[in-house]
C-alpha cells in the first residue's frame, strides 16, 4: 500500500513536474523567441546602420578616389608643365651663368674701385688742404710770370735784333765767300786752259823743229819745271779753295747752333743756306 501510495505520489509529482517543466519550457521558449526576435530586430537595425555606414564610406571613398584620380591627372599635367618650366629655368640659368659670372667679376672690380675711391677721397681731402697753399704759390708765380713775360719780351726784342744782324752778316759772308770762290775757280780754269794751250804750242814747235835729242831733253826738263811750278800753284789754289769752303761750312754750323740756342727754327730764315762742297767732291 505504501509502495502504491508513493508510486501514485511519484506519478503525481512526475506529472506535476512534467507540467511545470513543459510550462517553464514553454515560457523559456517564448522568452527565447522574444529575445531572438529582439536580437534579430536589433541585429537587422545594426546591420542596416552598418550597411548604410559602409555604403556611405564606400560612396565617399569612390568619390574620393574619383577626386584623387582627377587630382592625380591635374598633378601629372602640372608635373609636365613644371618639367617644361624646369627645363626652361635650367636653360635660362645656363644662359644667365655667364652674365652672372661677369656680374660677379664686375662686383669684385667695383669693390676694388670702392677701396680706391676711399683712398682717392682721402687723397682728395689732402689735396684740398694743399690746394690753398698751392693757390697762394700760384699767385706768387703769376706775379713772377708777369715779370718774366716782360723780361721775355725784352729778350725777344734783343733776339730779333741779333737775328737781323746775324742774318745780314751771314748774307755778307756768303756773298764774299761765293765771289771769292768764283774768282778762284775762274782763275784755276784760266790757268788750266793756258797750260793746255802751251802744251799744244810746244808740241807744234817740237814737231816743226828738228831738235837734237839733247836739246829736246833740255827743253823737256825746263817744261817739266814749268809744269811743276804750275802744278804747285794749282795745288796752292785748291788748298785755298778748300780752306774757304771749310770756313764757310763751319760758319753755317755755328750759325745753325746759334739759331737752335735762341729757339729759332731754321725754316724762318727765308732762304736755304748753301753747303759748299770741298774740292774733289
Amino acid at each position: 500500500e505504501m509502495e502504491a501510495k508513493y508510486t501514485r505520489k511519484m506519478q503525481a509529482l512526475r506529472d506535476e513536474m512534467d507540467l511545470r517543466r513543459k510550462t517553464e519550457i514553454h515560457e523559456l521558449e517564448e522568452r527565447k523567441n522574444t529575445q531572438i526576435s529582439e536580437l534579430m530586430g536589433n541585429h537587422e537595425g545594426a546591420f542596416g546602420a552598418i550597411k548604410n555606414y559602409y555604403n556611405d564610406i564606400t560612396a565617399k571613398n569612390l568619390t574620393l578616389i574619383s577626386l584623387l584620380k582627377e587630382q592625380v591627372e591635374d598633378l601629372k599635367k602640372k608635373e609636365a608643365v613644371l618639367e617644361k618650366e624646369k627645363a626652361d629655368v635650367l636653360r635660362e640659368n645656363k644662359e644667365l651663368t655667364e652674365p652672372l659670372q661677369e656680374a660677379q667679376e664686375l662686383v669684385a672690380e667695383l669693390q676694388k674701385k670702392l677701396v680706391h675711391y676711399y683712398r682717392d677721397k682721402e687723397a682728395l681731402m689732402n689735396c684740398k688742404a694743399h690746394l690753398k697753399i698751392t693757390q697762394k704759390e700760384l699767385k706768387d708765380l703769376q706775379w713772377e710770370h708777369e715779370v718774366l713775360e716782360q723780361r721775355f719780351s725784352q729778350v725777344q726784342e734783343e733776339r730779333d735784333e741779333l737775328y737781323q744782324k746775324f742774318t745780314k752778316a751771314i748774307n755778307e759772308v756768303q756773298q764774299r765767300t761765293g765771289f771769292k770762290n768764283l774768282l778762284l775757280e775762274r782763275k784755276l780754269q784760266g790757268l788750266l786752259g793756258l797750260l793746255e794751250q802751251k802744251e799744244v804750242e810746244l808740241s807744234e814747235v817740237m814737231a816743226a823743229s828738228n831738235f837734237d835729242p839733247s836739246a829736246l831733253s833740255l827743253v823737256s826738263h825746263k817744261l817739266e819745271d814749268v809744269l811743276s811750278s804750275k802744278n804747285a800753284t794749282i795745288q796752292d789754289l785748291q788748298l785755298q779753295l778748300a780752306r774757304v769752303c771749310k770756313a764757310h761750312n763751319d760758319m753755317l754750323q755755328t750759325f745753325k747752333a746759334k739759331l737752335t740756342a735762341f729757339g729759332i727754327p731754321l725754316d724762318n730764315l727765308g732762304f736755304q743756306p748753301l753747303s759748299l762742297p770741298f774740292p774733289g767732291q
